[in-house]
C-alpha cells in the first residue's frame, strides 16, 4: 500500500470492500431479526384481538343467562350471540327502553388475515372441523394457514 498524501481523500479498494462485506455481514443478520419482531408482534395482536372477542361472547353469555338481554333467545343459540355483528350492533336490553347493550365497539382486525372475518365455532359444531353450522358464536379463531414457530396452526390459538 502506498502512502497516502496529505490533500488525498476516498478510500481505497481494499478498504471498499471490506466495508461492504462487514455491511453485507450485518444485514444478513438484522433481516432475520427483523422478520421474527414482526411475527411475535402480529402473535400479540392475535391473542389479544381474540381475547377481547372471546371476554365478549362470555360477557353476552352471561347477560342472556341473567335475564338482562329483551331479546328471545333462539333455543339452539343456547344464550351465545348469533353472529359476531350483534356484539357490535348491541341487544336490546331486558326492561329498557331503547337502550342497547354493546359487547364489541368493533370486531378486531385478524392480523395475519388483514381483515375482520374470523372463523365461527357455535356450541353443536365439531371443534375439529372448520365448518360453521350457523347456530350461535362460541367460539372464534383466525382463518390464516400459518403455523406457530412450534408447528401449531394459528387456528387452533
Amino acid at each position: 500500500m502506498e502512502l497516502r498524501r496529505k490533500n488525498q481523500q476516498g478510500l481505497t479498494l481494499v478498504e471498499l470492500i471490506v466495508a461492504f462485506t462487514i455491511l453485507s455481514l450485518l444485514t444478513t443478520m438484522a433481516i432475520p431479526l427483523a422478520r421474527y419482531k414482526v411475527r411475535r408482534e402480529r402473535e400479540r395482536e392475535l391473542r389479544y384481538s381474540l381475547r377481547e372477542i372471546r371476554n365478549a361472547i362470555d360477557k353476552y353469555k352471561d347477560a342472556a343467562d341473567t335475564g338482562k338481554l329483551g331479546i328471545q333467545q333462539k333455543q339452539e343459540a343456547f344464550g351465545y350471540p348469533e353472529t359476531l355483528e350483534s356484539l357490535v350492533e348491541g341487544v336490546k336490553g331486558a326492561g329498557q327502553v331503547e337502550m342497547k347493550i354493546k359487547f364489541l365497539r368493533r370486531i378486531p382486525i385478524d392480523p395475519f388475515t388483514g381483515k375482520r372475518e374470523w372463523g365461527l365455532r357455535s356450541v353443536q359444531d365439531d371443534p375439529a372441523t372448520g365448518s360453521w353450522g350457523g347456530q350461535n358464536v362460541f367460539d372464534v379463531y383466525s382463518k390464516t394457514l400459518e403455523k406457530a414457530p412450534d408447528g401449531k396452526p394459528y387456528a387452533e390459538w
